[in-house]
């Protein structure tokens, strides 16, 4: 299996988040907003096939965004991201889209810039490629810059990328735009969504960005004056601002429900605690195991709490089980259904773990009981 070429930055411990390009360039429309996110993310960016270093041949005629979320999935898998956030530009973006409605359980969050749901009708689509195939790119780099930036403004790195491009490839992605449309199936996107749109975008104006907007439920739509259709090369600050608030949005959940179930005073003690060597795993901590994981409406919070107390006693780690004990008083357990839990775990943990787990949880309810007295 031949994966997509691409470049990850940032701790490999940090949440993981894949950058799609826009048809034409590389990897490089990202260089100076994927740095800046890297300080908190394990930043994937990917590019197209037969664009920067990414073989041809994973695509050809008749291909459809479907087969280039399938590559972008291979990707992940190899790189053992079972669920990930996810940004891309037009064509990247479209991908994102697939990948938010046929795997949701993979798309923790989402960013779709200066892309659709439509990119119009197929038919120049089609000839664009037929055209490409038999001529190869050279024609299409004079307009590159007019449908790329605002006029004055280039990026030579990228309009070198399109004339290295693989035709057939290239024609290839024109075929996938031609045939996409998931116009009527926006509203079953789950995950949390941002919209960015470049104000001067005459590829996908702001009114296709806006129609996903209104279609997926409580998404946010932000638009970038002064940017065309790569806005993250031409106004990366501003990208990045969005971005960085769609993103900490998981934080800001994950740091509420942690202090709903762990209480204000563990959360306080932990966060007093914190230095610049522990800072991005409390970040983890606070975006995925709080932010995505504790807030998945499957399981209720009183679920979560047994098969948490569950876990750390078969793992014995007795002082974070009296946090958790705590914790499962908080979300509605009783004393008898911690002993019920914890006499599980004799069973399929072992007597000497539960013991030590017994132990553990007696002197935190006593202290309770002693608090409420």
């Amino acid at each position: 299996m031949t994966l997509l070429d691409h470049l990850s930055e940032g701790p490999s411990s940090a949440p993981p988040l894949l950058l799609g390009p826009s048809l034409g360039t590389s990897y490089a429309l990202w260089d100076t907003v994927a740095p800046e996110l890297s300080v908190r993310h394990r930043v994937i960016r990917w590019n197209l096939p037969g664009h920067g270093g990414s073989a041809p041949d994973p695509i050809g005629p008749g291909a459809t965004v479907g087969d280039l979320a399938g590559l972008v999935l291979e990707l992940a898998d190899a790189l053992g991201l079972d669920r990930f956030a996810y940004a891309g530009v037009s064509l990247g973006g479209a991908v994102g889209l697939h990948l938010a409605v046929h795997h949701p359980d993979r798309v923790a969050s989402l960013a779709v810039l200066c892309s659709a749901a439509r990119f119009g009708d197929g038919g120049p689509w089609r000839e664009r490629a037929a055209r490409v195939r038999a001529e190869g790119l050279g024609w299409l780099l004079e307009s590159a810059p007019q449908r790329w930036f605002t006029p004055g403004f280039t990026v030579p790195g990228l309009l070198r990328d399109h004339r290295e491009a693989d035709p057939g490839a290239y024609a290839a992605c024109c075929d996938a735009l031609a045939a996409f449309d998931l116009r009527d199936r926006l509203g079953e996107i789950t995950a949390p969504t941002l919209l960015v749109a470049g104000r001067e975008d005459p590829a996908t104006p702001p009114a296709r960005l806006r129609e996903i907007a209104d279609a997926v439920p409580g998404a946010a739509l932000a638009e970038i004056p002064g940017a065309s259709h790569l806005a993250p090369a031409e106004r990366p600050e501003a990208v990045l601002a969005a971005l960085r608030g769609h993103l900490d949005g998981n934080a800001r959940r994950g740091m509420a429900v942690r202090r709903e179930v762990l209480g204000d005073a563990h959360v306080d003690r932990a966060q007093q605690r914190q230095t610049p060597f522990t800072a991005g795993f409390q970040d983890f901590i606070s975006r995925y195991a709080w932010g995505e994981v504790w807030t998945d409406p499957t399981l209720s919070r009183r679920e979560r709490s047994m098969i948490t107390l569950t876990a750390l006693v078969a793992h014995g780690h007795y002082e974070e089980l009296a946090m958790h004990v705590r914790a499962a008083r908080r979300n509605g357990l009783t004393p008898d259904e911690i002993g019920a839990v914890l006499l599980q775990t004799a069973v399929y943990c072992g007597v000497p773990a539960a013991n030590s787990a017994f132990a553990a949880a007696q002197r935190v309810l006593a202290e309770e009981d002693g608090a409420g007295g």
